[in-house]
């Protein structure tokens, strides 16, 4: 779980399923991500930005608040850059951007600027028929989100007409059930692969990247494509 940790900052892989903390919408799990990190890391933990309970991958933490300012302040001035891997409905172009205005977390809250940019990596086209479509096509996408608006990329997609696989809110199910069904995957196709940022005491700048899980390298060796080094 854990990819380094130093006396100021950790940076774990979260895995999917698992929410970060308990909040307002999250309170009847019994398992949180901060709780494990806590049992490994002695003193106190500062979560500096969030992934949602279906989304794995990097989450950076500071170990004491003003560390965790500085870090902060580095994603408000988007210092930091986040490179996203996801599996997602048809085949998008093979490079481009969405420059559309998301809601919070309420859908008539004000919305508020987001940009997310995305490259195609590799295609695929199934023989399995869904309603009158005989084949279905899927993509294999790395995307780089510009802001950080809650569940900005499976939002855009899902605008795009490209939802991801396994997304229960914006995606669709028959594409779901379909992953389910031949390729073992019940997860949302969504993991948050590499983390570049400023250490917040020496400045270095710092790549941190996190693997895989099984469930989805399985998703990509059936279908013949190597994970990509972000």
């Amino acid at each position: 779980m854990i990819l380094y940790c130093d006396e100021h900052i950790v940076v774990v892989n979260k895995p999917a399923g698992i929410p970060v903390h308990r909040s307002r919408m999250v309170n009847d799990d019994k398992i949180f991500l901060i709780d494990q990190v806590r049992v490994l890391v002695d003193g106190p933990l500062h979560l500096i930005h969030r992934l949602d309970r279906a989304t794995s991958g990097v989450l950076l933490i500071g170990r004491n608040s003003e560390v965790a300012g500085t870090l902060g302040r580095q994603f408000m001035q988007r210092g930091v850059e986040k490179i996203y891997l996801a599996v997602c409905r048809g085949w998008p172009e093979q490079t481009g951007e969405i420059d559309y205005p998301l809601p919070g977390v309420r859908e008539n809250s004000e919305r508020k600027p987001a940009l997310t940019r995305w490259r195609r990596l590799a295609t695929v086209e199934v023989p399995i028929a869904i309603s009158r479509y005989p084949q279905q096509r899927y993509a294999l996408v790395e995307i780089s989100p510009e802001t950080g608006r809650y569940r900005q990329i499976r939002r855009h997609f899902g605008h795009l007409h490209h939802p991801l696989i396994g997304d229960t809110s914006h995606g669709r199910s028959e594409h779901n059930r379909l992953f389910k069904q031949y390729y073992s995957s019940h997860r949302l196709l969504l993991h948050a692969q590499k983390l570049t940022f400023d250490h917040p005491v020496n400045a270095k700048r710092m790549s941190i990247e996190a693997p895989l899980d099984a469930e989805f390298s399985g998703v990509l060796d059936h279908f013949g494509w190597t994970e990509p080094s972000a």
